[in-house]
């Protein structure tokens, strides 16, 4: 008798907790997600990106494609992929475009940068990639 009332309280407790975790649990799959497909279909997404601007790769314009990075404080999240150009020696460099947004006037205005970065997991901080600049953005539903 003893043994189900336990095993029950850790049901009940396990049901609870798994309620509240829900959202973070989702956040969690979506980040991985997107890293996972842009890790895995990066350059398919590249071909059909220079395929639409009729762009042709060289060691002078180069171009792939990386995860978007959020920037906030003490969080960071993939929330999508953009495409990165410029020498090939530079590109090679980036693995992620950092995305840090601010807003103006109270939440009238709101900015957003895209930067290149050598870092994979954006903080407050982050190494730019001089150089290079943004050429496309890929939206993905998730």
């Amino acid at each position: 008798m003893k043994l189900n009332k336990r095993v029950a309280l850790i049901a009940a407790g396990l049901f609870a907790l798994t309620a509240f975790a829900t959202p973070q649990f989702r956040q969690a799959i979506k980040i991985i997600g997107v890293g996972a497909a842009v890790q895995k279909f990066g350059p398919d997404m590249n071909k059909a990106l220079n395929r639409l601007t009729k762009h042709t790769d060289t060691d002078a314009r180069y171009t792939k494609v990386v995860p978007i990075l959020s920037v906030g404080i003490g969080r960071s999240s993939a929330i999508g992929a953009a495409q990165v150009m410029g020498p090939r020696y530079l590109v090679d460099k980036v693995k992620a475009v950092a995305s840090p947004e601010a807003e103006l006037f109270g939440k009238e205005i709101r900015l957003r940068a895209l930067i290149p970065t050598s870092n994979k997991t954006i903080s407050d901080t982050f190494e730019t990639v001089d150089g290079v600049g943004v050429s496309g953005i890929v939206d993905l539903k998730i």
